[in-house]
């Protein structure tokens, strides 16, 4: 017990013309130990806005709970949808007055009525920043190449699929802490089209 349990995982979201993905591994770890192979690591925290988690299982998932709550609250009293970019508050500020005490990597990602498809990466420490692309957990360090080299904002909804299954693939193959099955979420922007749930082998 006294020396720091190491946690993995690969989690990332992709902004594509027409919507946003998210996908993450489903591996949980501790240390050398596999506490579940097939682990849920995107919160939904309204309708169209998700969230990726990585780092503590219980920390990550008191933040998507509490998060998704006030969200709701917020939603009720506006009678509108959230934004995205609200929602990527809101987590950011509780990382951020909890920050000596999480341990914590997260991405809100989603669709809005008023600035549409919006992707934000929430490090340690209690910054929001919006990019395109966002790649979390232990296994992002092994795709960061492929990652820049590979992505375009003009992929449609196929490309950008494709691409987050093969990048999350090359993460599970060379990270230990990652592995199981793949897990994605695509919310289109058009709300003609339903928020789809997925799962996925490995594709190398």
């Amino acid at each position: 017990m006294a020396e720091p349990v190491k946690l993995g995982t690969t989690i990332m979201s992709v902004k594509y013309a027409g919507g946003v993905i998210l996908g993450a591994d489903t591996r949980t770890s501790a240390g050398s130990y596999v506490a579940n192979r097939v682990s849920y690591k995107i919160s939904k925290l309204s309708d169209r806005i998700y969230c990726c988690r990585s780092g503590s299982a219980a920390d990550t998932r008191f933040l998507a709970d509490v998060t998704k709550t006030n969200l709701s609250m917020h939603s009720s009293i506006i009678e509108e949808p959230p934004l995205v970019r609200t929602a990527a508050r809101l987590m950011r500020h509780y990382t951020y007055a909890y920050r000596e005490h999480l341990s914590a990597g997260l991405i809100v990602a989603g669709v809005d009525e008023i600035e549409g498809p919006k992707v934000f990466q929430l490090p340690s420490g209690g910054s929001a920043i919006e990019i395109p692309v966002a790649i979390g957990g232990s296994g992002s360090t092994f795709i960061t190449a492929f990652v820049d080299a590979n992505y375009r904002p003009d992929m449609n909804k196929a490309e950008a699929l494709q691409f987050v299954i093969r990048a999350i693939s090359h993460a599970m193959d060379r990270d230990g802490s990652s592995g199981g099955i793949i897990r994605t979420v695509v919310i289109p922007e058009s709300e003609d089209e339903e928020v789809a749930e997925e799962w996925h082998k490995t594709v190398l």
